[in-house]
C-alpha cells in the first residue's frame, strides 16, 4: 500500500543526496525508513510499512545514495562483513534528528533500515514503564540488564532510566555504543558518550578506558560475547553501576543467555559472580495499542517482566534452580517484581491493548485468562 508524500522535499545542497529520504520519514512522522533494489522506498507510519510514491530504486541508485554515508572504515565493516550498523544525522536549524542506521547486503545487494530515534528522551510516564525502574537506578553499584528482541524499545527504556539519573543525581555516566542512538544534555550529572569506531577503536578498549575514567555509572550496550560480559561483571565487581542489554525472550531465560557465552566448566563460578552482582533483569516487548489510545498519539507500549534479585532469587540461581525463577518472580510482588502475565493483565484493564494481542503474545495463555477473571494462582512453594 503507497502513502502520497511530497517528491519536492530536497536536501541541501551541501548534503547527501540520500537525505531527501530521510527528511521525508522526519516529515511524515515515520518510526522507520526502509529501502530496498526493486522497491520504491518505504517507511513505516503507526507501525504499518507504507510505499512512498517514488519509482522503484536500482542498484545503481542504493550505491549513489548509500556510499556517500560512510566513511572508511564503515565500508570496510560493509564489505568485510557484509553489514554495518551506524548513526545518521540530520540537522535542521539547531535541531537535530538521529537516524540508528543498518546497511546490508541481501542476495548481492545493498538494502538500509534506519530507525528514527526521539530528538527528546521520553520520561517513564510517557513510555508507560513500571514506576519501580525508578527504585531500580537507585542501585549504586552491580549490574542491570534488559532483555528482549530487537526493536523492543530496550536502548529507550535505557536511555529513560540514564535521564531520570541525570536530572536529580551528581553522578559521572559514561556510555559505550554503536552507534551512539539518544544524546544527552548535562544536568546534575556529567555524561560522557563514546561511539566504538569514532570516539574509541573497539569495545574491549573503551571497556578497559570506562572503568578508569572515575564513572558512577557505566552503558555498555549489548552483551554480544564472553568478552563484553567479563568487562561489565569486572565494572560492577568494582563498585560501579553497569546497564546492558541482552537478545533474550524473558527474564529468567536471561541467566541461561548469559551463561550459553562461557563453557560448563565455568559456569559455577559465573552463578556466583551473577548472584552477587545481578541487581534486575527486566524484559521488554513493545505491543500496539487499542485504537483509543492510538488515537491519542500512543501507538505501542511495553509489557515488561521484572525480576529483582532477593534472597530467593539469589539462591535459586546459585542452585542452578533457573526452573523456579518464574514462581520467585510471581512471589515478590510485593517488592516490584512482575511477570508477563501481570503485565499484560494491568495492560487490558487499563485498555492499553486489546485483549487478542495481549493472549497473541502470553507466555502462558491460561494464567492470563484465570489473571483476567481475578484469580490468581496459590504461590507454590519453591524452597
Amino acid at each position: 500500500m503507497s502513502t502520497a508524500v511530497d517528491p519536492t522535499i530536497e536536501a541541501p545542497a551541501n548534503e547527501p543526496e540520500a537525505n531527501k529520504l530521510f527528511r521525508m520519514c522526519i516529515k511524515y512522522q515515520g518510526s522507520d525508513l526502509h529501502l530496498k533494489v526493486g522497491m520504491a522506498p518505504s517507511m513505516r507510519l503507526a507501525g504499518v510499512l507504507r510505499q512512498m510514491q517514488l519509482p522503484p530504486l536500482t542498484l545503481a541508485d542504493m550505491e549513489r545514495l548509500m556510499f556517500p554515508l560512510l566513511n572508511h572504515r564503515q565500508r570496510g565493516i560493509l564489505e568485510e562483513d557484509g553489514g554495518v550498523d551506524f548513526a545518521h544525522i540530520i540537522l535542521d536549524g539547531d535541531v537535530e534528528t538521529r537516524f540508528r542506521v543498518n546497511l546490508f547486503r541481501a542476495r548481492g545487494r545493498l538494502s538500509l533500515v534506519a530507525r528514527r530515534v526521539s530528538n527528546k528522551i521520553p520520561t517513564f510516564e510517557q513510555l508507560h514503564l513500571p514506576p519501580v525502574l525508578a527504585e531500580i537506578t537507585q542501585n549504586d553499584q552491580g549490574i542491570i540488564i534488559f532483555a528482549g528482541v530487537t526493536g523492543s524499545g530496550k536502548s529507550t527504556s535505557i536511555a529513560s532510566m540514564l535521564q531520570y539519573v541525570n536530572e536529580r543525581e551528581r553522578m559521572h555516566i559514561v556510555t559505550v555504543e554503536d552507534p551512539i542512538e539518544y544524546t544527552y544534555k548535562d544536568e546534575k550529572s556529567i555524561i560522557n558518550q563514546r561511539e566504538v569506531g569514532i570516539d574509541v577503536k573497539d569495545w574491549d578498549i573503551a571497556l578497559k578506558h570506562a572503568v578508569r575514567q572515575d564513572p558512577d555509572i557505566i552503558l555498555v550496550g549489548e552483551l554480544r560475547d564472553r568478552e563484553t560480559f567479563s568487562a561489565a561483571m569486572h565494572a560492577a565487581e568494582t563498585g560501579h553501576l553497569v546497564f546492558a542489554t541482552i537478545h533474550a525472550g524473558t527474564a529468567p531465560s536471561t541467566i541461561g543467555r548469559l551463561l550459553d557465552l562461557f563453557p560448563r566448566d565455568m559456569h559455577s563460578s559465573l552463578r556466583q559472580s551473577l548472584a552477587f552482582n545481578l541487581k534486575a533483569v527486566v524484559a521488554q516487548k513493545l505491543l500496539p495499542t487499542t485504537k483509543e489510545w492510538a488515537d491519542k498519539g500512543v501507538t505501542r507500549v511495553p509489557t515488561n517482566e521484572i525480576m529483582r534479585l532477593n534472597p530467593t532469587v539469589r539462591k535459586l540461581i546459585l542452585n542452578e534452580e533457573d526452573n523456579k525463577l518464574g514462581d520467585a518472580i510471581r512471589i515478590g510482588k510485593e517488592e516490584g517484581m512482575m511477570d508477563f502475565t501481570e503485565s499484560l493483565r494491568q495492560l487490558v484493564v487499563a485498555e492499553k491493548i486489546e485483549r487478542a494481542v495481549a493472549f497473541e503474545v502470553a507466555p502462558q495463555p491460561e494464567a492470563l485468562k484465570m489473571a483476567l477473571k481475578g484469580i490468581t494462582i496459590n504461590q507454590p512453594g519453591i524452597l
